[in-house]
């Protein structure tokens, strides 16, 4: 409790300290409110410009930190470039919410509640609050699961087997990608090229690039698994209505 209390004033974070529990708060109720009024007005003009103003909010929120932190003395090469998973969940999400595309969505839908999650529960991050890195590192984290639960309960746009293709497609694309520009750069973005310094559930996975295919396996997996309810329910469905 001390311990807590002296890295609170000393403006270091603290996991489940008092702003993390704060944050994790205003988020469930925003989160349900959107969930709330996303079902009411599912379908409606209302709906489509409540998702505009969640989009604009979030870009808001979001961009203008995002070019701060690019622009000397503050950035580095190591970190400071938006090519995390994370940084493509974010804007993918902003994209759902302007179009309602389903690719996007589904896209949200998967890196939002499997990988940003993580970001939420066991958050990696230094400064507290007020400090400007808390506000973007909760912005971008935050608003993505609630994109996500937005769009899929709220507005009702599933993912299927199709999605979660385009969803395999896309991580792979992307993990081709990063990995790449860090055998280039020399860096270690998503940590594709190397475990972290700091032990890690990595370190459970063998050593690299075993650890990476294990990876691969379980989140496939679990990507499966959160698709399954989504297809029964439509066939479900489909099978009510020819019956009707």
């Amino acid at each position: 409790m001390h311990d807590a209390a002296t890295r609170a004033a000393s403006g270091v974070f603290t996991p489940y300290g008092a702003s993390h529990l704060v944050v994790l708060a205003v988020l469930v109720v925003v989160g349900w409110w959107l969930l709330r009024r996303g079902r009411a007005l599912r379908g409606t003009s209302a709906a489509d410009r409540l998702s505009m103003t969640f989009a604009v909010v979030f870009l808001a929120l979001t961009l203008p930190l995002q070019i701060w932190f690019l622009t000397p003395p503050r950035f580095n090469i190591e970190g400071a470039l938006p090519i995390q998973l994370s940084d493509l969940a974010w804007l993918t999400a902003v994209y759902a919410l302007m179009t309602r595309a389903r690719w996007a969505s589904a896209l949200t839908y998967y890196w939002g509640l499997t990988l940003t999650t993580q970001a939420i529960f066991t958050p990696s991050l230094d400064r507290d609050f007020p400090a400007l890195p808390f506000f973007l590192f909760w912005a971008m984290h935050g608003l993505t699961v609630v994109a996500a639960i937005y769009l899929t309960w709220g507005l009702g746009i599933t993912p299927d087997w199709r999605r979660y293709r385009v969803t395999l497609a896309a991580t792979a694309l992307w993990a081709v990608s990063v990995f790449t520009f860090n055998s280039i750069v020399d860096t270690n973005y998503g940590f594709l090229n190397a475990k972290p310094d700091t032990a890690s559930l990595l370190d459970w996975f063998g050593p690299w690039p075993w650890y990476l295919l294990v990876e691969t396996v379980i989140v496939a997996s679990v990507w499966a698994l959160i698709t399954v309810p989504w297809v029964l329910r439509a066939k479900a469905s489909s099978r009510g209505g020819t019956g009707a």
